[in-house]
């Protein structure tokens, strides 16, 4: 659980000091950004050790049938992950569609995860999309919605959602975990 936790409070931080602490990272210059990057990365690897050496400690039994709507939920996350930049009709729609991605994604997870781990990891990472939105709204409030462009971008971003959905699939599948068992009775 520390490496999980250690690993979030990186994530945290190399997201978030732009906007708490700009002028630390802009007297960076150009290398502010790898800061940040490396920042990230080093909490995402630590997130990952972090969960895969935790024990499993349940908290709730998840509903039954939870995981159709997670595995709607989730074509949904991927498809404003990259909504954001897909030049169609969706990017006028949403102020933050990448970050309206991951707090789907990290809500639709604990809706089939009852542990710990779960929890602590997703909880987190939902309210950290919640915060960054709050953050940018208030540092911007004026936001110019970009031009619509042509309905075909998003239908490309569909496609691209569905094949990015199967290799997400076969990753979990991969690391040990089945998206399409447990919560459908």
């Amino acid at each position: 659980m520390t490496w999980l936790i250690i690993g979030i409070a990186l994530w945290y931080t190399g997201h978030l000091w732009k906007r708490l602490a700009p002028g630390l990272r802009d007297g960076l210059g150009d290398k502010g950004r790898g800061v940040s990057a490396l920042i990230i990365l080093a909490g995402l690897i630590l997130m990952i050790v972090g969960v895969r050496g935790a024990d499993f400690i349940p908290l709730y039994t998840p509903l039954p049938g939870m995981g159709h709507l997670v595995n709607l939920l989730m074509l949904v996350s991927v498809f404003m992950f990259g909504a954001g930049e897909a030049s169609g009709v969706t990017k006028t729609k949403l102020r933050h569609p990448m970050l309206t991605g991951m707090f789907i994604w990290a809500g639709s997870h604990l809706l089939v995860n009852g542990d710990l781990i779960t929890v602590v990891l997703f909880a987190s990472l939902a309210i950290w999309a919640v915060l960054e939105m709050l953050i940018i709204n208030r540092a911007e409030p004026d936001w110019t919605r970009p031009e619509r462009g042509p309905f075909a971008k998003d239908l490309k971003l569909a496609l691209v959602t569905v094949m990015l959905y199967a290799i997400i699939s076969f990753a979990h599948f991969w690391l040990g975990y089945h998206p399409f068992l447990g919560t459908y009775g």
